[in-house]
């Protein structure tokens, strides 16, 4: 799995992949990294979809967007225009829930006084607690 936060700006703000075991171990196989280029591809393919099924919603959580053979991107747009997409398989685990815990996140970087609105999230504490609610709704 891959998430990204984009900016207003359409800029990356964040990215965390996750992977199963199985995954890791077909990662270490590929030792050029293609697994990592091909989910941000995917992703950034995906932002045009997003852009526009935004508009035709009240709605943040926004399912899935767009479809890659085996890949799925699902999406949630905060009210400030940031968005959250994850790149997983058909099956990921909750991630509606996943999505809300992240955006809870995201507002506590986000009233740092020294945090700068669209630049990039470097907080290793934020990565820990990601981790930590990735592993909560999605590992199942």
């Amino acid at each position: 799995m891959y998430l990204v936060i984009v900016g207003t700006r359409d800029n990356p703000l964040y990215e965390l992949e996750v992977y199963t075991t199985q995954q890791k171990q077909q990662q270490q196989r590929d030792a050029q990294g293609e697994q990592k280029h091909l989910n941000q591809f995917i992703a950034h393919s995906a932002l045009d979809i997003v852009d526009e099924s935004m508009w035709g919603t009240k709605e943040m959580y926004l399912k899935v967007v767009d479809r890659f053979n085996d890949h799925h991107v699902s999406s949630y747009i905060t009210p400030s225009g940031a968005k959250f997409m994850l790149v997983h398989d058909a099956q990921p685990g909750d991630v509606r829930s996943f999505f809300v815990d992240l955006h809870e996140l995201y507002i506590k970087v986000l009233l740092n006084p020294f945090t700068e609105i669209n630049g990039v999230i470097t907080s290793q504490q934020f990565d820990t607690k990601v981790k930590g609610i990735a592993r909560r709704y999605l590992s199942g």
